[in-house]
């Protein structure tokens, strides 16, 4: 009954599923730069920074503010424009010039931040620097053939990285806690990716999907692009607002 249902829901309109993301506008203006920044996934992204800093027993809230900076200059703006460089998968009217502006420029803020918490935190926020800038352009450009553009190391980079980095800035230090929480990012983070590659292939690459399924009680329910799209786009919709709730009782807890 439950996929009966599914499949017989509410169908998106056609020039909702052409879209190339559940959240995006139509193409055009300032909203080709709201696209851009994938509000829903950098939200999610940066909900991991703000859960690693709450596990640390330490209560420095400038920390908090600069880090979670550092990563929306990194994550939200630089990656996703090298991102929009690398094949234009969200066919923004962003001129490419602008685009590698935005990379450049947000990850050198990034970088500026990280080398001030140098100075302010502990020299061991160098190697969390490095490996920052490192997973930016590797995951984005897809260096290597595309070697880091794979669930493992978005789990790593997106997700584990994040909480590690939040922990640290705030404590100067990591201990287990963190490393359990990095975990449970990291698979999370494989969640996601797996459920937002077909996704996207979807809405970006399929034009129609045709067909049925018959029911054991010759029920016969039809496919198409909308219905296919509806459950896995629910359950990020739904994970994305789990992860941000989850952030801000954690922060409520230490406030």
């Amino acid at each position: 009954m439950g996929l009966q249902k599914l499949i017989r829901g509410k169908t998106a309109r056609d020039g909702e599923v052409s879209l190339p993301a559940f959240y995006a506008f139509r193409a055009g203006s300032w909203r080709d730069y709201v696209n851009l920044l994938h509000p829903p996934y950098t939200v999610w992204h940066l909900s991991y920074v703000a859960m690693g800093w709450a596990l640390a027993p330490s209560t420095h809230w400038d920390r908090l503010g600069a880090v979670t900076l550092a990563f929306f200059l990194a994550v939200g703006i630089s990656s996703h424009s090298l991102d929009e460089l690398h094949g234009r998968p969200l066919k923004t009217n962003i001129p490419s010039p602008v685009l590698a502006v935005l990379a450049v420029a947000s990850l050198l803020g990034a970088l500026a931040i990280g080398v001030a918490g140098v100075f302010t935190i502990s020299l061991w926020l160098l190697p969390f620097i490095v490996l920052g800038t490192f997973f930016a352009l590797a995951y984005n450009l897809e260096l290597a053939r595309g070697w880091f553009h794979t669930g493992f190391w978005f789990g790593i980079a997106w997700g584990a990285f994040p909480v590690l980095t939040g922990y640290f800035a705030n404590r100067g230090g990591l201990a287990p806690e963190a490393f359990i929480a990095a975990a449970a990012a990291f698979f999370f983070s494989v969640a996601q990716r797996a459920l937002s590659s077909p996704v996207r292939s979807m809405r970006r690459k399929v034009l129609m999907a045709q067909g049925s399924l018959t029911m054991e009680d010759g029920t016969v329910l039809p496919l198409s692009k909308g219905n296919l799209l509806r459950a896995p786009e629910r359950a990020l919709q739904a994970l994305s607002l789990v992860m941000v709730l989850l952030a801000g009782a954690l922060l409520l807890g230490k406030a």
